[in-house]
């Protein structure tokens, strides 16, 4: 789906094939689709930001500022990941997986 398989390159983090290379359906919907992948990141953000809390504060018993500090340090380490899985969850919503899609593609072509 991404130009670059490392989300770590954050020059290359956005940059997207315009089709898949297997069925050739078309990532870009329409303009601006992906800002709907906003509201996955922020949900994915707060569950995350809980989860690093509640191991840093309960799990391994860190003081309170220490587990604010983990959350911050784990979004902003995890943040390029977030944005692909978000991406990739919001087009999921709207393009559903076709096990046929090659007898499909087929029947385009002929």
């Amino acid at each position: 789906m991404y130009e670059d398989n490392n989300p770590y390159n954050l020059g290359k983090i956005y940059k997207m094939h315009e089709t898949c290379s297997h069925c050739h359906t078309r990532y870009k919907i329409e303009p601006s689709f992906f800002y709907g992948a906003m509201y996955v990141s922020y949900g994915l953000g707060v569950a995350l930001g809980i989860a690093a809390f509640i191991i840093s504060y309960v799990f391994i018993g860190t003081s309170l500022k220490t587990a604010f500090i983990s959350i911050i340090v784990t979004l902003v380490l995890l943040f390029p990941l977030m944005m692909r899985i978000s991406r990739n969850v919001w087009i999921n919503f709207f393009v559903s997986y076709d096990k046929d899609w090659k007898d499909h593609l087929k029947e385009k072509k002929s």
